[in-house]
């Protein structure tokens, strides 16, 4: 339930009502605005009696139930836009953000190399995996350590901020010395002690949607880690399993972007790289990605994407990267937006 204060009160007729609801097992988050103070009452017993008890108290404007499973990512809980701050960069609010790189870090060179193309390009979020969950435990499964540490020069010599993935909760605290953003890729968003555990660390969380996961089971994934004391949380859209997977990977689901954005407050991202496995069919929908209110991208690019380890085809090659930029950036200022 939601708690909506009334205006100038002092801090102990706030803390009243705090106690009440933690006698009766609810776990609070405040949400101090300008002029408004909300109690988000998570847990806890659920009773129509303790709704007009609070009611009643001093202070207390009103008492609203949130009808979604999902409460503190609802719209019901929050009602203006999550912008979430990495470095001086904001994500969620005007300003789109575009995330770039190779699929895979494969050697130090390869990754200057690309870093350099994307900071030239003037983007800011570098994008590479240390760590590759693949399905054929024969393919190239990442550089571990040494792919962080190549990650963590590229942020030094361009000033690029770093998403990467990490896939084991005995590397959560590892990933999140080198990252700036900690991804939870597909396979893995229903990982709930993955969830959990990179809840306990000051990090972004970029979820990603998994295979074939409905918008429900998304939203309450991003419900775990921000139970778990970790509101920055992004929701990315990266494709789903369907029965046609000839003519692309997956079918990337751009509806989801405005019906998360009615549902939560939180930023929406879209990956068109992996949505569609196909690199021609990157540009066409990272467009209409802008166009329905995404409030970044993940574009896949490679220096040579013929001799890539991983996800080859679906990389765009540098100078097909600055085209697209060019195209969406046009798109942005239609939508009142900025890149």
């Amino acid at each position: 339930m939601i708690i909506v204060m009334k205006n100038g009160l002092q801090e102990e007729t706030i803390q009243k009502v705090v106690e009440r609801l933690r006698e009766n097992g609810y776990q609070i988050h405040q949400s101090r605005g300008v002029e408004k103070v909300l109690l988000g009452a998570v847990g806890g017993e659920k009773s129509d009696y303790l709704k007009s008890a609070l009611e009643t108290m001093d202070g207390v404007e009103k008492v609203i139930s949130i009808l979604a499973p999902y409460k503190l990512a609802s719209r019901e809980f929050k009602q203006e836009n999550t912008i979430i701050k990495v470095g001086n960069l904001s994500l969620g609010g005007e300003q789109i953000q575009v995330m770039a790189g190779p699929c895979a870090v494969e050697s130090r060179e390869q990754l200057l190399e690309i870093a350099a193309i994307v900071q030239e390009n003037g983007v800011r979020i570098l994008r590479g995996g240390a760590y590759k969950p693949r399905t054929s435990p024969y393919a190239f499964q990442g550089l571990e350590e040494k792919g962080l540490q190549y990650l963590a020069e590229a942020r030094e010599k361009t000033g690029l901020y770093i998403v990467t993935e990490v896939m084991d909760t005995r590397k959560v605290e590892l990933v999140a010395e080198y990252a700036d953003i900690l991804q939870i890729g597909a396979r893995n968003m229903q990982n709930f002690p993955l969830l959990m555990e990179v809840a306990k660390h000051n990090k972004p969380v970029l979820l990603k949607r998994g295979l074939s996961s409905t918008i429900e089971e998304w939203i309450m994934a991003a419900e775990y880690i921000m139970l778990h004391g970790n509101h920055q949380v992004m929701l990315c859209e990266r494709g789903i399993r369907s029965f046609d997977s000839t003519y692309s990977r997956n079918v990337l689901d751009l509806s989801a972007v405005p019906i998360l954005k009615k549902l939560t407050h939180l930023p929406v991202i879209v990956d068109p790289s992996h949505g569609t496995g196909k690199w021609h069919l990157v540009a066409p929908l990272a467009r209409a990605g802008v166009a329905v209110g995404a409030d970044g991208l993940i574009i896949e690019i490679h220096n040579h994407p013929e001799k890539a380890v991983c996800d080859g085809p679906q990389c765009l090659k540098p100078q097909n990267f600055r085209n697209l930029l060019q195209e969406i950036k046009q798109i942005a200022t239609v939508m009142g937006r900025t890149i």
